[in-house]
């Protein structure tokens, strides 16, 4: 079952330019293998933390080469005030070249319906299956929360694991408009939290916020590396012995 696993991660990895990639939910399951991990842990109240299995210490193992292969900047750059949100396209449109692109269902929902155990469904003039009502654990702070569509949606949020803001001055502001799309709505980038760790993460790097959840790091550190790699993005040297301390303490 590892070995084919790690071809499916072979497999990922080698397709990774925007445009070229079509995850599964299979292959979205891998990665987040350790996001479930660190779920379980935090549910149990003074539960000891549990060893990595096979898969999750191979997969920190090629997150760890890959930082390693990150360009290295000494800080990170000043806060470009040119900085647009629109340049990273319409707020989850479904007209990006990523995996659940072009499926008739804006990226938010995707997003729901990947992370959250779905109980009801509505039609929307932006998905036909949109989710209504939904529970989940957010991995930034390992605490239950019920969603229902309409005012109190905003208690869940959709993350950007690499911030739109970060990424603009880190050299985003250079790409053509389909990369920002693709950035701003790849799944691998994207992850149900809790609202209050989304508004207090702003656009911080990691040397500057990780999620309050330590059992989180791991895995936060693996798809913040994947991301930097997957669109060729360097890294501040703080935010990348962060990165590598959190990796360290798989």
């Amino acid at each position: 079952m590892w070995r084919a696993v790690r071809h499916r991660w072979r497999w990922i990895r080698s397709h990774r330019k925007p445009g070229r990639v079509r995850l599964t939910g299979k292959q979205w399951a891998v990665l987040v293998v350790f996001a479930a991990t660190a779920v379980v842990v935090a549910s149990g109240i003074g539960a000891p933390q549990r060893k990595p299995s096979s898969v999750d210490v191979w997969a920190v193992a090629q997150a760890r080469a890959d930082l390693a292969t990150v360009s290295v900047l000494d800080r990170r750059p000043p806060h470009d005030r040119d900085y647009r949100r629109d340049a990273f396209g319409p707020a989850w449109t479904d007209d990006a070249r990523v995996s659940g692109g072009g499926n008739a269902c804006d990226t938010r929902n995707d997003v729901l319906a990947r992370d959250l155990t779905v109980t009801a469904r509505v039609v929307t003039s932006s998905c036909a299956q949109a989710v209504a009502a939904g529970t989940f654990v957010s991995p930034y702070t390992g605490r239950s929360i019920g969603f229902r569509r309409g005012r109190s949606s905003a208690a869940v949020q959709i993350d950007h694991i690499v911030p739109l803001s970060l990424a603009w001055d880190l050299g985003a502001a250079a790409w053509p408009q389909s990369r920002r799309w693709s950035f701003a709505n790849d799944p691998r980038n994207l992850v149900a939290v809790d609202a209050a760790s989304n508004q207090a993460k702003s656009d911080y790097e990691p040397a500057r916020w990780m999620p309050p959840l330590r059992g989180f790091h791991c895995q936060y550190a693996v798809q913040f590396v994947v991301v930097l790699v997957a669109y060729d993005l360097p890294i501040d040297s703080p935010s990348r012995d962060t990165l590598d301390e959190a990796l360290g303490g798989c």
